[in-house]
């Protein structure tokens, strides 16, 4: 009895941790790893799940017309030239998450950004895609894609 028993805990045990068990050790998928920086309990959380997932060298492109429109490499220069910005530049930017499109290392995520720019106080509303891929449970890349039209309308007076 007690080898029987032996031989299903070892079973188990190989059985749970492959991905997708639910074995907290479990390595994460592609899509939880990407919805963990959108959907935290608060903005430090996100910012805390994408620094841990970014890989050192990521690449991150902002869009061309984007006010922070360029391409960054690590989380350093990505807070320098966009978080930072948008956290003093803006009142209430944020991003509203409609769904999610995986396909293999590949993640989209897509819905709304909207915020009020301090500077001039309007508010806008644009339709957003962020394209992310994934290896080996680190995030290489990010590419955003934007009507920046209507970001840059709510910069002038």
């Amino acid at each position: 009895m007690v080898n029987q028993f032996f031989i299903i805990m070892i079973f188990l045990a190989t059985f749970c941790s492959l991905p997708g068990c639910n074995n907290p050790t479990s390595p994460m998928s592609n899509l939880e790893i990407i919805k963990s920086t959108y959907e935290g309990k608060t903005s430090e959380e996100n910012g805390k799940n994408l620094a841990k997932y970014l890989a050192t060298r990521a690449r991150w492109t902002e869009a061309q017309g984007f006010p922070y429109a360029g391409t960054y490499f690590g989380f350093d220069a990505i807070r320098k030239n966009v978080f930072s910005r948008l956290a003093s530049e803006w009142i209430d930017y944020k991003i509203t998450i409609e769904d999610y499109i995986v396909s293999d290392e590949r993640v989209v995520a897509y819905g709304t950004y909207s915020g009020a720019y301090k500077a001039t106080g309007k508010f806008f509303k644009a339709r957003v895609a962020h394209l992310w891929k994934v290896e080996n449970g680190k995030i290489i890349s990010f590419e955003q894609i934007v009507d920046s039209k209507l970001v840059r309308d709510a910069m002038i007076q």
